[in-house]
């Protein structure tokens, strides 16, 4: 693959299966996909499908039984400082504070010390912590705990960011801050960030480009654009009154929906006994 090219991320014939007891179990099926320099893809699909499979192998955590990744020109063998990871699970450390938990990576990459300061404190407020960065963990709300979290990995500056329902776990109106907060953030750092999502408005709240992922062994369905986000991000309130997005959000959703229900009947139809034997 040419270093030039423009693309970030290039998946190409990636196929996965897992070993286990009873033989191969297929978890994905044929993926191939590009990601140019800073788009915000998010992915979205029917549990079980290989999301999180594919996003794994994009991070170097496993190696493609099929197929390669390519980022920046290079064939991804494992982890790499260029990509990020934030999962949905908090790794943060419990008796570091804030500033302290933001800095770790830089910490232990030897970065001076004003320089990590800096980084910190710019973080700190690009994500809404300030006046917290003596807090510890412990000391904090399931939100800002979160937003530590992306800080943490943002402080490290890779060019890619990888992101696995990282909003899951925390309340309704604290994920809307949340989600407004890292699109202002992705869009004033200009990072390319590939986002997973159960969350159909999430996914296109947040995105360039939402992408729809079949059942297992699952594939890319459809690539659907989204309209390129203003300066500062998105807004929820905007976001529920324009039409054009909650058209997208339909279409999405409609397409989500039908892996769901294939082979299932769809309300007010009779089950197919032959489907349903399948």
């Amino acid at each position: 693959m040419d270093a030039t090219s423009p693309d970030k991320i290039i998946v190409e014939g990636f196929q996965h299966f897992f070993e286990t007891a009873d033989g191969p179990v297929q978890a994905t099926g044929l993926i191939d996909l590009k990601i140019p320099a800073a788009e915000f893809v998010t992915l979205v699909g029917p549990s079980g499908c290989g999301k999180t499979t594919l996003l794994k192998a994009i991070a170097g955590f496993i190696t493609p039984t099929r197929g390669r990744i390519v980022c920046d020109g290079k064939t991804v063998t494992g982890p790499g400082r260029d990509r990020g990871v934030v999962f949905q699970e908090l790794a943060i450390l419990p008796w570091r504070t804030v500033r302290r938990n933001i800095g770790h990576g830089l910490e232990i990459a030897g970065v001076p010390k004003a320089e990590r300061e800096r980084t910190v404190a710019r973080l700190v407020a690009l994500t809404g912590l300030k006046g917290f960065e003596d807090r510890y963990p412990h000391e904090l709300s399931g939100g800002m705990r979160q937003r530590v979290a992306v800080a943490r990995t943002w402080a490290a500056d890779p060019d890619i960011i990888l992101m696995d329902e990282p909003f899951a776990a925390v309340d309704a109106m604290t994920r809307l801050t949340l989600q407004e907060e890292l699109a202002s953030l992705t869009f004033s750092t200009r990072k390319t960030v590939f986002f997973i999502t159960h969350s159909v408005d999430e996914a296109v709240f947040l995105a360039d480009r939402v992408l729809v992922m079949s059942k297992r062994p699952g594939r890319i369905k459809a690539s659907i654009e989204v309209p390129r986000r203003k300066a500062g991000g998105r807004d929820w309130e905007s976001f529920t009154t324009d039409p054009e997005m909650q058209a997208i959000c339909e279409q999405v959703l409609r397409l989500v929906r039908d892996e769901r229900m294939d082979g299932a009947a769809r309300p007010g139809e009779t089950p197919d006994p032959l489907k349903e034997a399948s």
